[in-house]
């Protein structure tokens, strides 16, 4: 069963492009350097500026808990996205 996450993030429209930037690098490094992760796409939300919906989905949980350990989530998500974020809503799911 592959494990998914979906999440909602929304910052302030000045600080869109930061996000933004960070969230197209991450796109570029998790599938190359993630054995466990399966797709990692990042959409930005027509007419609603700074507002992001990502979609990840991994082999299981692990990988998904191990995706949260790597340098590069650290150093672009952890660092950068969250700290500019008003408000971020996180689901997860498994495939039926």
């Amino acid at each position: 069963m592959a494990f998914a996450v979906v999440a909602q993030y929304q910052c302030s429209p000045a600080d869109a492009d930061t996000v933004r930037d960070a969230l197209r690098k991450m796109r570029e490094l998790v599938p190359s350097s993630e054995p466990a992760n399966l797709a990692y796409e990042a959409h930005e939300v027509v007419d609603q500026p700074g507002a992001f919906v990502l979609y990840e989905r991994y082999t299981d949980r692990a990988g998904f808990e191990a995706h949260k350990e790597t340098d590069h989530f650290a150093e672009l998500i952890r660092g950068t996205v969250f700290p500019l974020l008003k408000e971020r809503t996180i689901t997860f799911t498994e495939t039926v």
